[in-house]
């Protein structure tokens, strides 16, 4: 058996590299002449389907050929699998690091020893996190880091402004969620507030209450405090 010399294969593995990207530059230029309305591309990558190429706008996907003569705005599902491979890559790309989580954008909420940590997302206006702020009264040795985000209407700002900027954070807080009592008009830097919206638009945070695990684990919706506990105990495994 002949064996291929080492520096050959690596020179074959390099062309084949430059050739993927001279591909994928091309395919960048095409749909940004083509579709100039497209924001700016991110990353090209092949998919497991032959021929279709997975086209990345920040977290939003889209497919093409490798042409660049179609664009596909949709979901591709791996039939044999049985897995939706977009909503596995976006969920993927919109993943949380709880380790990397702005936390001085957020106020902290410490009920016992607070050795469990749970991240928490919440308009002041949603009525599903008020139900949720009463159940999570139930739980207890945790650490809640609490990131006020104000999506739901303009006055969602301004409640949301008034509680961050207030002297007591908790207290005004548990006042709006727990007894209905609006917080008292307060101003103060709140660029905090704008990083919060923007981390949650970039990790596609569209609903509130969002919980996010010391695990990583990242929950939509006002569950009840048995499966918050449940969560909490698995995430410290």
């Amino acid at each position: 058996m002949k064996l291929i010399p080492s520096a050959l294969l690596v020179a074959a593995a390099l062309t084949l590299g430059l050739g993927a990207h001279a591909q994928d530059a091309n395919l960048k230029k095409t749909l940004a002449e083509r579709i100039p309305q497209l924001d700016k591309i991110d990353e090209i990558r092949p998919t497991p389907m032959q021929g279709l190429y997975e086209v990345r706008i920040g977290t939003d996907l889209f497919y093409t050929d490798a042409k660049g003569n179609y664009l596909i705005q949709g979901e591709l599902i791996d039939t044999k699998a049985r897995r939706n491979l977009t909503e596995d890559r976006i969920t993927k790309l919109t993943e949380v690091q709880f380790k990397d989580l702005p936390l001085q954008d957020a106020f902290t909420v410490v009920r016992g020893k607070g050795e469990r940590k749970l991240a928490v997302f919440e308009d002041p206006n949603c009525g599903y996190c008020k139900r949720f702020e009463r159940d999570m009264q139930k739980v207890d040795n945790v650490t809640i880091y609490m990131f006020l985000y104000p999506i739901l209407s303009p006055d969602s700002a301004e409640k949301s402004r008034n509680i961050w900027c207030s002297k007591d954070k908790v207290t005004a807080w548990h006042d709006m969620m727990l007894r209905d009592k609006a917080p008292a008009a307060a101003s103060c830097d709140v660029t905090a507030l704008q990083r919060n919206l923007a981390l949650g638009k970039k990790h596609k945070i569209t609903g509130t209450p969002t919980l996010i695990f010391e695990d990583n684990s990242r929950v939509p919706g006002a569950i009840p405090a048995s499966e918050v506990e449940k969560h909490l105990a698995a995430a410290k495994r």
